[in-house]
């Protein structure tokens, strides 16, 4: 039997029952910890951006792209709030 191009590029199968499946693995990313935004951004790419979505996850790049956002929504969260406490007059 000839081998297929997955089998040429190095790919692996493996039998279930009457089938074989392709050998097939996420690449490993490094988990970061993601806070409300990331997390509010991930349900907006899952309901309303699904080819983005699967996109980031498929290429292992999701959990960085979240933290990411997360980090640039936060730093003007946090500006904002201090800017409250300022002109509300509170020390701590």
């Amino acid at each position: 039997m000839a081998k297929t191009i997955f089998e040429e590029l190095g790919g692996k199968y493996e039998g279930q029952g009457d089938y074989l499946i392709p050998c097939i693995a996420l690449p490993t990313e490094e988990e970061q910890p993601i806070g409300i935004w990331g997390q509010r951004h991930l349900n907006d790419l899952k309901q309303y951006r699904k080819v983005t979505y699967t996109n980031l996850l498929t290429s292992g790049r999701l959990n960085t792209y979240l933290a990411d956002i997360d980090k640039q929504a936060q730093e003007p969260f946090e500006r904002l709030i201090e800017g409250m406490k300022q002109a509300q007059g509170i020390t701590s």
